[in-house]
């Protein structure tokens, strides 16, 4: 069982950077690739990116791609989304995920933080 908490949300203006983290309950948190999603108001569940187990890399959707990085600090336990450049259409509650086989099946979820942009 693993348990995620995300933290860092807000309210930003548009052009500004916000660092999103997610720390992780239990102690083998360097298995799990883990991912980031949103999901805005209205719409669909969104994929922003994710980062692979045991220092695999990184992918992100097309919205994330050049503006977003994730990055992970297995000693903390914890996963981060950098976003920079951040647009309105940012507007999201973001939400970090486990997946413990690596399989795209994201076993373990996050309450979500919301982040805001204002234009």
């Amino acid at each position: 069982q693993v348990h995620l908490v995300e933290s860092g949300g807000g309210l930003v203006q548009a052009g500004d950077s916000l660092r999103l983290s997610c720390a992780a309950s239990g102690r083998t948190f360097s298995s799990y690739t883990m991912g980031w999603f949103r999901q805005a108001p209205g719409k669909e569940r969104e994929f922003v990116g994710r980062i692979i187990r045991f220092g695999g890399g990184t992918y992100y959707g097309d919205s994330a791609k050049g503006r977003f990085t994730i990055s992970r600090d297995n000693t903390k336990s914890t996963v981060y989304l950098q976003m920079n450049s951040l647009k309105p259409e940012d507007t999201a509650v973001y939400y970090c995920a486990a997946d413990q086989d690596d399989d795209f099946v994201y076993d373990y979820w996050g309450q979500g933080t919301q982040v805001t942009v204002s234009s």
